[in-house]
């Protein structure tokens, strides 16, 4: 090594135990790293398991870049706020100043721009969506690529749409990348990177990959995976640092390619086959105990997660949950209480992953499988990072594909869909998403993703005031949008299989991610003996079927019609009159339920068969409208008829349980509100402003029908299957009180999502 490698090798183990403590040692591969980007000044591609060092391979970095006095800001490119605070306070341990723009501190920006200028600011983090921000973009983004010192993309896996964690704001950073000085050194990292999104990331970052050396592989056993401060790792070779300028086509082919063994020795992984939901809570209220520390419960959706950790608090155990859909405070104040130990687990989906750093992290359990093994050794690396052992357990369960079902069909859209979008755009002014939503048949979250994929693609452009169409030359890549789900497939059933494999568990997750040539980890169930039972005691498991089968979830009503129905030729706009208003409603629970969940899927799911209401469904119904009649939150006054909503999916099962309804609440059973012709555009899936449009003139109210309701002294009990959007409700129930009912009470089997 020369003198001047040597000395920046011995400043950058000065800054590490700043970092990380006074007996922190750099890996060979951080050292590899940092050498590369400081000396070297070359883009490097770091795959390495959670916990091993990569956010210490950039502080150092940034430090020893800055102390030159000769190089600007790091900029890090990051996907979450919560991992952007974790990096915030690491950088301010090893005496940088870290600074981020994002959504939150928008009156903050003026300032933080102006330290850029001058010099004071050694990182800012930045969310990939800021880079297409027209005020970002255009005012602050020319300069700070000018004056980069470091690029890093941290979880650079969503670069690729081969992830399990797509981003198309990260392709933007294509145009960053060719607006940087010559030479400026990038860093792209993440822990859950295959060969082919190792190979994908690096394309989509504009670079390619140096071959390793041919006497010995890109990915060998590595240091030990025991989520303490960095230690010296001299034994583990990595890729050859010689680089070639470019290669044939001008591509840049210097990056180095630094990936390690996947392994983590803390980590005991197990599964446990358990036959329903109830028998999961059960579980997890007699072994919780048993699991140690505090740590992790995932869940697939919303709902487990907020039933679970209800469920849990019953049975005296101190829990919170944590989903997309809480407040930011919220989650802030969830994650914090479980840093400090204050709660024995936090109950979450996916909303928590990316960013959460808890060293002593004891346990991961999964309530339902991710769809993916690489998304599932994503989120158990949170686990034993600063312990000697932490337990991973995966209790999956039959509604699991249903699930990933669900989220698949939210993908990427069809062709024609995509061409009404663009030809929409092709106006002599910009549109917002609030105002094109109406204009074609996509939920607004499906269209947003779409666009964001459309600018990165050059078809359409964001600026002030919403959308415009570029009429760059734009193809459909069908083909590689059907791999794409292909792969999907195969990695459920990778999925699948890693729940049944007879061999050891880790290496099936290493050899997922192509981190081959493993030995077995000798701790898991199968190559040890297993540690848990699939035994419950009696009384959890009556505990948690009386949880699991209360019946009862509120519809709420709608108050507001979608913007842009006059675009669509509907003369609907503003506030809903109270007069035409449905109150508050009921259902026997969501599909996404623990309890409820599969049995309402099997009566009103996609494609399921018609038929009339079983008697133990009818009887939910009944313990549902007896909860609603002297609950907490009871009904303004007792239903005085029935109307049954007139379905074309399941006219059988409607009808009979508005009559069974009607029979036992003894009341009139008055009618139907009629459809009048085929099904319209604007399915289940679609936004609410076309399910408007599509309803609009869809239901009719009879004469005798409105002649029934006009001497009702009460409100109508408006009967349907399943409530998706919430749109049939409303216009049915806005038919109902026009035609003179005095109020309108839904009820149905179901509520999506």
């Amino acid at each position: 090594m020369s003198g001047e490698r040597a000395a920046v090798r011995e400043r950058a183990e000065e800054v590490l135990r700043r970092l990380a403590g006074a007996h922190a040692r750099l890996r060979e591969d951080q050292w590899r790293a940092i050498e590369a980007l400081v000396v070297d000044r070359r883009r490097v591609l770091c795959v390495q398991r959670t916990g091993w060092g990569k956010s210490a391979v950039y502080f150092v970095a940034t430090a020893l870049l800055r102390e030159r006095g000769e190089h600007g800001p790091t900029v890090i490119v990051s996907p979450l706020l919560a991992l952007m605070r974790n990096q915030v306070e690491a950088a301010a341990r090893a005496g940088i100043r870290a600074r981020t723009i994002n959504s939150a501190n928008l009156d903050e920006w003026d300032e933080i721009t102006a330290e850029i200028h001058a010099g004071t600011v050694d990182v800012l983090l930045i969310s990939p969506e800021r880079l297409n921000n027209p005020d970002f973009r255009d005012a602050v983004l020319p300069r700070l690529a000018a004056t980069t010192g470091l690029l890093v993309v941290d979880e650079a896996h969503c670069v690729s749409d081969w992830g399990h964690d797509f981003r198309p704001d990260y392709r933007r950073l294509r145009t960053f990348l060719g607006n940087l000085p010559e030479r400026t050194p990038v860093l792209a990292t993440t822990a859950t990177a295959n060969e082919r999104v190792t190979r994908d990331v690096a394309e989509q970052l504009g670079t390619e990959p140096t071959p390793p050396p041919t006497d010995r592989a890109v990915s060998p056993p590595g240091p030990r995976a025991d989520g303490n401060a960095p230690t010296a790792d001299p034994a583990a070779p990595t890729a050859d640092p010689a680089a070639s300028p470019a290669d044939a086509g001008g591509r840049r082919a210097d990056v180095l390619v630094l990936r390690g063994t996947l392994d983590r020795e803390s980590l005991r992984l197990g599964v446990l086959d358990l036959p329903s939901p109830a028998h999961r809570l059960a579980w997890l209220a007699d072994y919780l105990d048993a699991l140690p520390g505090s740590g992790i419960i995932y869940t697939l959706t919303v709902a487990a997660a907020t039933e679970t950790a209800e469920f849990l608090r019953g049975r005296g155990w101190s829990v919170a949950s944590y989903t997309g859909q809480a407040e930011d405070a919220d989650r802030r104040a969830a994650e914090q209480d479980l840093l400090d130990n204050k709660i024995k687990a936090l109950v979450a989906t996916s909303a928590l992953g990316m960013g959460f750093d808890k060293p002593d992290l004891g346990f991961v359990v999964h309530l339902g499988a991710p769809p993916s093994p690489i998304a599932y050794y994503q989120q158990v690396g949170r686990a034993g990072r600063a312990v000697e052992h932490a337990e991973v357990l995966l209790l999956p369960g039959v509604e699991d594909a249903a699930i990933w079902r669900y989220f698949a069909s939210l993908a990427f859209p069809p062709e024609e869909q995509v061409r009404a979008v663009l030809a929409a755009l092709h106006t002599d002014r910009p549109l917002s998403t609030q105002a094109l939503e109406p204009l074609v048949d996509l939920r607004r979250t499906r269209l947003e993703l779409m666009l964001k994929v459309l600018d990165v693609d050059g078809a359409v452009r964001r600026v002030r005031g919403g959308w415009l169409a570029t009429g760059e030359p734009w193809t459909y890549d069908e083909a590689r949008l059907r791999r794409v789900a292909e792969a999907r497939t195969a990695e459920q059933q990778a999925m699948r299989e890693y729940a049944a494999t007879p061999g050891c568990r880790m290496r099936y997750l290493r050899d997922c991610l192509d981190d081959t040539g493993a030995d077995d980890c000798g701790r898991c169930d199968r190559c040890a003996a297993p540690l848990f039972t699939a035994d419950v005691s009696g009384p959890a498991l009556t505990a948690a079927q009386t949880f699991l089968g209360r019946p009862g979830v509120q519809i709420a009503p709608k108050k507001l019609w979608p913007t842009g129905l006059d675009a669509v030729g509907v003369p609907l706009k503003g506030r809903i009159p109270p007069t035409e208003q449905a109150l508050a409603g009921r259902a026997v629970g969501r599909l996404s339920d623990l309890g409820w969940g599969g049995r309402l899927r099997g009566l009103v799911g996609p494609g399921t068969a018609d038929g009339p209401v079983s008697d133990d469904v009818a009887a939910a119904v009944v313990e549902v409208l007896k909860a609603w009649a002297h609950g907490d939150d009871p009904w303004p006054r007792r239903p005085a008829g029935v109307v049954a909503v007139g379905s074309r999916s399941h006219p059988t099962l409607v009808a009979s349980l508005a009559e069974r309804i009607a029979t036992v609440g003894r009341l009139p059973l008055l009618g139907l509100v009629t459809p009048t012709g085929p099904a319209g555009v604007g399915g289940p899936r679609g936004n609410s402003a076309q399910r408007v449009r599509a309803l609009h003139d869809a239901f009719t109210v009879t004469d005798e029908l409105a002649g029934a309701l006009a001497g009702l002294d009460g409100p109508v009990l408006l009967v349907d299957d399943l409530v998706d959007s919430g749109w049939t409700m409303t216009m049915a129930a806005r038919l109902l009180r026009r035609a003179g009912a005095p109020d309108v009470l839904p009820l149905a089997l179901a509520v999506a999502g």
